[in-house]
């Protein structure tokens, strides 16, 4: 497991950067594949220490946040919270094998606001990215959406291979947008 550790508005510690790496190696039992952990450490107001990290692993991304006012219980809190979803995330593997499809790559692009609304013929591009879509069940997007706190995520249908979106609705509720021909 590659392990990457920052930290922000504080003084760099070993013993806390092995700590990390202590509580994240518990997670190896959920997943074979190599992983890639990303994690900030920082303390913001001297008393809100917040715990922070970002893992990819076998095409799942996971993100987790915690704060408290002690480090080291933040930083157990977001384990807990990644463990917990790795957990759910095996156990509907278990439950559902995904079909090896079509995969796509989409580009995402993000334009500035005031370009696009003033009209522009070439608004200013931020920032690109690209990146390839796994073919998955609606169920495993719905899960995989709720791993990473997004809003809504573009897959492909791993049974009719369409590109669709599942989003979170204001109600609380998820929505589903599946194109159709003709």
């Amino acid at each position: 497991m590659q392990i990457a550790v920052t930290f922000r508005h504080m003084e760099s510690s070993d013993a806390i950067r092995s700590y990390v790496e202590e509580k994240l190696g518990r997670v190896k039992k959920y997943i074979d594949e190599p992983i890639d952990a990303q994690v900030v450490l920082s303390v913001q107001k001297k008393i809100n220490h917040r715990a922070e990290v970002t893992m990819v692993a076998k095409g799942l991304t996971m993100k987790s946040t915690e704060s408290k006012d002690d480090m080291y219980a933040a930083i157990d809190l977001m384990v807990d919270k990644i463990e917990r979803q790795l957990k759910r995330y095996k156990d509907k593997l278990k439950k559902h094998k995904g079909g090896e499809g079509l995969q796509r790559q989409l580009e995402k692009t993000v334009y500035a606001a005031a370009s696009v609304d003033e009209g522009i013929d070439k608004p200013e591009i931020i920032r690109s990215h690209s990146f390839f879509v796994k073919p998955m069940s609606v169920e495993e997007a719905v899960m995989q959406m709720d791993l990473l706190n997004k809003d809504f995520l573009a897959f492909t249908d791993d049974n009719s291979e369409e590109m669709n979106v599942v989003y979170r609705r204001k109600d609380g509720n998820y929505g589903l947008i599946v194109p159709h021909r003709g």
